[in-house]
């Protein structure tokens, strides 16, 4: 059997019953390790589960997925994602391979960023399509996104905005060198996704959104030293969230009374913000 485990979002104790009782009768247990991240390492993992825990890069879960799926057909084996299974298409593919392979596959699901977030005060089914924002660079500055963010915010729906991470990632010289020499990792904060947002922006003139547009930054759901903080766009600009990993809500225009009241509690500066819900949302406090 091929048991794919989410993890949940903080730490080793965030595991279901269920998926550590899994993980306990696996002869082989991997960490995905490339989609997103435990706020703890893997040695913590490995006492609290009491398995050796092995770490599958994108390269092996993408690439040589058959080396997780060996003799799952006959032992028991435990793929751990962080959050829930299916909140990256890779798992997906995998189980595909496994049943191409008549490997018998149970998920068993946890807590995610997606379901999460309600953590913020905004309602789940005020949420529009999920967007990806990815380290800009010299040459590459996409702006897909954009249009969904748009889509969204044109029937007044908020939109999650999931930040870019680099694990394990390889320059183009060393790639093209084929050298295994990777880059050290890489996290994308609130701050920067604002930067990128307000940049594209600035070049669509679409008004998909503004600096005034009211935002939630959040950083560690889900562990002790969460942070939740809501203001415009401009004001998460300076706004310190600490440690990864960050995700960014913007909130669309559809706002419920109840949710413009849970924002206030975690305001960056609640005169401002309450000026622009009554500005810009209709709601007065």
């Amino acid at each position: 059997m091929l048991y794919i485990i989410g993890l949940g979002l903080s730490d080793e104790r965030d595991i279901t019953v269920k998926g550590l009782e899994a993980v306990k009768k696996s002869e082989r247990v991997y960490l995905e390790a490339y989609t997103s991240i435990l706020m703890v390492p893997k040695e913590r993992l490995e006492a609290f589960y009491g398995r050796e825990v092995i770490l599958a890069h994108r390269e092996t879960v993408e690439s040589h997925s058959d080396d997780i799926l060996r003799d799952a057909d006959k032992i028991d084996v435990s793929l751990l994602v962080v959050g829930d299974p299916y909140g990256a298409t890779t798992h997906s593919d995998l189980v595909i391979r496994a049943h191409e392979l008549n490997i018998p596959v149970k998920t068993i699901h946890n807590a995610s960023i997606m379901n999460a977030v309600s953590a913020t005060g905004l309602q789940l089914y005020s949420f529009g399509q999920t967007i990806s924002l990815v380290f800009f660079t010299d040459s590459w500055r996409p702006d897909s996104f954009y249009d969904r963010i748009k889509e969204n915010a044109a029937i007044g729906l908020h939109t999650l905005c999931l930040l870019d991470i680099k694990v394990r990632e390889q320059s183009i010289e060393n790639m093209m060198r084929n050298r295994p020499i990777y880059e050290p990792p890489r996290y994308m904060s609130v701050n920067l996704a604002v930067e990128q947002l307000l940049e594209v922006e600035e070049n669509r003139k679409e008004k998909a959104y503004t600096e005034d547009t009211i935002a939630v930054g959040v950083s560690r759901l889900g562990s002790d030293d969460q942070v939740i903080k809501a203001g415009t766009l401009k004001q998460l600009l300076d706004v310190d969230f600490g440690q990864p990993l960050h995700s960014l809500v913007l909130v669309g225009s559809r706002l419920h009374l109840l949710e413009a009241e849970i924002l206030r509690e975690c305001a960056v500066d609640l005169d401002a913000l309450n000026l622009v819900l009554k500005r810009d949302y209709g709601i007065d406090k």
